[in-house]
């Protein structure tokens, strides 16, 4: 089967991705939805340019819609209608455990005639974290709740250091809930490793980010 993956530039679509690739599925697209002005993704609020440099570091073409996020359904649809037309047959996600994401994209894509998969789901979170870890992914920490996570653990890598700091204060492990985010440099589904160059941290509202200001593919 033909798919695109839907991206957002974290551990859960990377993994995704992987588990999508060992499985068979020939994936054709990657697909983010940026904010309206077209600069960040809508869901992470990467830059494009980071989310171009993994999909080149990858491989595999990206695809991108541009809504707000009253408008994201009817601009997810248009777009996976286009994918539709171009052969893709089912679309790949990274959900673990909420159904209503689920439900979600397994509505969007029925009504459009592609197949929703979804390759973590139901998994335990430690299970996934270990492969994730184990077979080689890198990931930095680029977003947190500031009045959960500390600020001094963004632009620190995603490792059993911080896993173990989330178990200690009862957060979710995989961040389900939106406790913190993370950013994908490398991994076995990569050709190039992205090095971060120069970055900073910023507070937008009540979390902490990591700005990434220069960066290259080695």
């Amino acid at each position: 089967m033909k798919v695109f993956v839907s991206w957002s530039g974290g551990k859960d679509s990377s993994l995704a991705l992987y588990r999508a690739l060992k499985a068979g599925f020939k994936v054709g697209f990657l697909f983010n939805i940026l904010n309206e002005e077209g600069l960040r993704s809508r869901g992470h609020g990467l830059r494009k340019e980071v989310i171009d440099a993994q999909a080149k570091a990858i491989g595999i073409p990206i695809v991108y819609g541009k809504a707000s996020w009253e408008g994201y359904e009817e601009e997810f649809k248009r777009i996976i209608k286009e994918l539709k037309n171009m052969g893709i047959e089912g679309g790949v996600f990274g959900d673990i455990d909420f159904q209503e994401h689920r439900d979600w994209v397994e509505k969007v894509c029925g009504e459009v005639g592609l197949k929703a998969i979804e390759p973590l789901w139901n998994q335990k979170y430690e299970t996934l974290l270990t492969e994730f870890i184990d077979i080689g992914f890198k990931a930095f920490i680029i977003s947190v709740k500031a009045e959960l996570i500390d600020p001094e653990w963004v632009g620190q890598p995603l490792n059993w250091e911080f896993i173990e700091f989330l178990r200690s204060r009862e957060i979710d492990l995989c961040g389900e809930n939106g406790e913190y985010h993370t950013l994908i440099t490398y991994g076995p589904i990569f050709k190039q490793r992205l090095k971060i160059i120069e970055s900073n941290k910023v507070k937008k509202a009540d979390r902490w980010l990591l700005e990434i200001l220069e960066f290259d593919l080695i």
